[in-house]
């Protein structure tokens, strides 16, 4: 779509038609573990006809509940924790808490040999900060649904002028909530910079003001104007030819020698310890998939482990 920002964020992007019907809520980690939890047991017909096994034996899918793991989940963040071997990570979240939070809906950036620029990392700092510090109310379902509305309408529609969004019981316009945000958001840039005797989340602060005033400098724009100019709108020839620079700009990179040895180490140790790893399996794979996906595995909401 002309003023689209994200394929993968949006209808044909990663996501799940099974899982539009969850309302997974953030107010606790007890609320998040319990709407994991009703979907991780909760059965879905289109899973139970394909069934887990076919005749022949072999596996088409783990279960046939609404996820089958945790890491189905395609939420846009997750909270999550270094999982011990063998452990359910909703189980883990809930013995011993959060230890970081993943988001997962940061698009790569074509443009950057890495995927993602250091501004870009900068300003998830400082939003990322906003988030913990800023007063929430609880969630409710009606806010998750206009959430996930507001979701599709910025990923088909983002770079729209005068584009709307859903706020509570108004509508108020993507460049105003943004330039809002940023605001908000300023003195905590100021703040982390005065600790790092620096000025990066400054400038990040500073370009994310700029793509709110000028959506044309937007990543998703960039893609769109390259492909116009010089690769006959074609997707496919623009991405490969961002991705032999990108090939370039990595392999240009120095590689010591002391570099390659500490890797080659690495990959030899972990392909013995797998190794060890498979030679001490002796549980079949079928006891330890239901062993694996049994309700006790998930463990129990904090409050009552508390108790």
């Amino acid at each position: 779509m002309p003023h689209g920002t994200s394929l993968r964020m949006g209808r044909l992007g990663y996501q799940s038609d099974a899982q539009a019907s969850l309302a997974v809520s953030y107010n606790s980690l007890d609320s998040y573990g319990a709407s994991l939890q009703e979907a991780l047991t909760r059965p879905y017909p289109a899973y139970e006809t394909v069934g887990i096994r076919n005749p022949g034996g072999e596996y088409n899918q783990l279960a046939t509940s609404l996820l089958q793991i945790e890491n189905e989940f395609y939420g846009t963040i997750r909270p999550k924790r270094v999982i011990r071997p063998g452990e359910r990570p909703l189980h883990a979240l809930r013995e011993r808490g959060v230890e970081y939070v993943e988001v997962r809906c940061m698009d790569l950036d074509p443009f950057e040999p890495v995927g993602i620029g250091a501004s870009t990392m900068s300003f998830l700092d400082v939003f990322l900060m906003h988030c913990l510090l800023k007063h929430s109310p609880p969630d409710t379902p009606q806010e998750i649904a206009s959430l996930a509305r507001n979701q599709q309408r910025v990923a088909g529609r983002g770079r729209e002028p005068g584009l709307t969004l859903e706020r509570g019981a108004d509508d108020v316009s993507l460049a105003d909530w943004g330039k809002q945000l940023l605001v908000e958001c300023e003195p905590i840039a100021d703040a982390l910079d005065a600790l790092d005797g620096g000025r990066k989340h400054r400038e990040a602060m500073l370009n994310a003001w700029r793509v709110i005033g000028e959506p044309e400098i937007a990543p998703s724009a960039r893609v769109l104007a390259a492909m116009a100019a010089d690769f006959d709108e074609s997707f496919i020839d623009f991405t490969a030819a961002q991705s032999r620079q990108t090939q370039a700009a990595l392999v240009a990179l120095p590689y010591s020698d002391q570099l390659h040895n500490r890797f080659t180490k690495l990959s030899k140790a972990s392909i013995e310890e797998q190794k060890q790893i498979e030679a001490n399996d002796s549980l079949p794979f079928e006891n330890y998939r239901q062993q694996y996906l049994s309700v006790e595995r998930l463990g129990l909401p904090s409050s009552r482990v508390a108790a």
